[in-house]
């Protein structure tokens, strides 16, 4: 049955709805929940214990960072942050910016490689591709290597075939080589979680393949994009055993590419080997913490503006 409506004459209006009494159906309370799990033991027991190592995960870090937190502060003073360094004041100025400089250098070269990598196997290379296929696993190979084959390879083949010597040239290949893997997988991961659908839609408006990846597919897999990249960050700074064989453990602030300098970790470790600056080791490793946290709180926010823009 239609209705007629005539010329002139207004429909009747339907009335509004109010969006805010409506009640998703599949909506449930945390005990409604636990009574459904409840019904089926072995889900139950399987929800119990990915509760408890999450909890038991947490707690971990909480205990690491308040333990060290409480062993540091109370050493933290002055003297720690003096420009010059010496026996007295076991300054890390130095190794701060050692340490930022390492870092950035180090993600300027391997996240472009990494992230290109993974665009390649992603957009262009088949998956049943033997070649994709072995640069997987080479990846995969990389990433369980223990950082000291890395310090060893750069020892042998950096510092010593090609020359540098104990220089911060040769700790920031070295680090391309460690964190290249992790960027890969990573940015590779997240392109595949983006769905087809975006690429179809592209595709029928007319837009080319390299278009669609730059504005379409990239923005939307920026957040797994920027995780690899803060994952390879806090791998770069708390890095100790690769940093001495190539980067050398000079107190010194290395003014070039060429010149060799400790960084934060190499500092830490120093003090802690010695045994006469245990306190300002503790500090030291305050000190680290922090920077971790505020270098991966900026690069979150530069990847959420670049998420918005886009």
């Amino acid at each position: 049955m239609t209705e007629t409506v005539l010329i002139g004459q207004e429909p009747e209006l339907q009335p509004e709805v109010d969006v805010s009494k409506i009640v998703p159906i599949n909506r449930q309370s945390f005990g409604d929940k636990l009574r459904a799990y409840a019904k089926k033991p072995f889900s139950m027991i399987l929800m119990l214990l990915v509760m408890l190592a999450a909890l038991v995960t947490a707690a971990i870090v909480i205990f690491i960072v308040v333990y060290t937190l409480a062993q540091g502060i109370p050493n933290l003073k002055g003297a720690l942050f003096a420009w010059n360094y010496n026996s007295d004041n076991v300054s890390m100025t130095y190794a701060i910016i050692n340490t930022l400089f390492l870092a950035g250098m180090t993600i300027v070269i391997a996240a472009p490689i990494g992230v290109f990598a993974a665009i390649f196997m992603v957009e262009y290379a088949k998956s049943t591709n033997i070649f994709v296929k072995i640069v997987r696993m080479a990846a995969e190979t990389l990433s369980g290597i223990p950082s000291i084959v890395f310090g060893i390879f750069g020892m042998i083949f950096f510092v010593g075939v090609l020359g540098w010597g104990y220089s911060m040239l040769a700790g920031i290949f070295t680090m391309v080589l460690m964190t290249l893997p992790l960027i890969m997988r990573t940015t590779e991961e997240a392109l595949l979680a983006v769905p087809d659908s975006f690429r179809e839609g592209s595709f029928a408006l007319g837009a080319g393949k390299l278009r669609t990846i730059f504005v379409i597919i990239l923005p939307s897999a920026m957040s797994g994009i920027i995780s690899g990249i803060i994952l390879a960050i806090g791998r770069v700074v708390g890095e100790t055993a690769a940093l001495i064989y190539t980067g050398g453990s000079s107190r010194r602030l290395a003014g070039g590419f060429m010149q060799s300098g400790a960084t934060l970790a190499i500092h830490m470790y120093l003090l802690a080997n010695e045994g006469l600056h245990v306190g300002e080791a503790w500090a030291t490793a305050v000190v680290l913490i922090v920077l971790v946290v505020v270098i991966n709180g900026l690069a979150e926010f530069v990847g959420n503006k670049l998420k918005k823009e886009y």
